[in-house]
């Protein structure tokens, strides 16, 4: 694993190659190694988080069989492809059978996994997948929304695209009736 400071080199190599060898002499940049370097432990966060001890302490569901659900969780992630940012709204919804998890919990595993290079398809995929690992519910389901700047600032440019990706699983993939009941609540107004 690479250090703090062969970090810090790399991303001076990535400057030159930017701004030329002469960046050393512009105050704003002089110090922007060391900051980059800093914003990424911060930003890639996710890879010293474990979903297991996030989701460790759940509660007796007490008979509560009907959908739990924390909606417009926003996020931001960073592309593995271009490392560039995307950013959006999670919607992350279960059934539970005997135990829930504190509401918290669901965006603490939404940023678990946004905060590592990434993509949406896995970011949803690995959300339910925990989910079910851990609260066994009845039904699950993942629903996330987000602009990419990899779209925006580059290649196709188009700046109102938004990707949404889902995961149902259990009652919510094999029952319409649970799907529909999910997106209602899903678009209710907010508070």
């Amino acid at each position: 694993m690479a250090t703090k400071d062969e970090a810090m080199k790399a991303v001076k190599i990535l400057l030159e190659y930017i701004e030329g060898e002469k960046y050393v002499e512009r105050e704003g940049l002089m110090r922007t190694p060391e900051r980059v370097v800093e914003s990424w432990d911060e930003i890639f966060a996710g890879y010293k988080m474990d979903s297991t001890e996030i989701l460790e302490a759940t509660f007796n569901a007490e008979g509560y069989d009907g959908i739990v659900l924390l909606r417009n969780i926003e996020f931001t992630s960073m592309c593995e492809h271009h490392l560039q940012p995307f950013r959006g709204r999670a919607h992350i919804a279960y059934i539970p059978i005997e135990r829930i998890a504190g509401i918290s919990k669901l965006a603490r595993i939404l940023e678990l996994h946004a905060r590592r290079l990434q993509n949406q398809e896995r970011i949803t995929k690995h959300i339910a997948d925990d989910l079910e690992r851990e609260l066994h519910p009845l039904g699950t389901a993942v629903i996330i929304e987000a602009s990419h700047g990899c779209m925006q600032c580059r290649g196709v440019a188009k700046q109102q695209a938004i990707m949404t990706t889902s995961a149902m699983r259990g009652v919510f993939f094999e029952r319409q009736e649970a799907r529909a009941e999910l997106m209602q609540l899903i678009q209710q107004p907010k508070l």
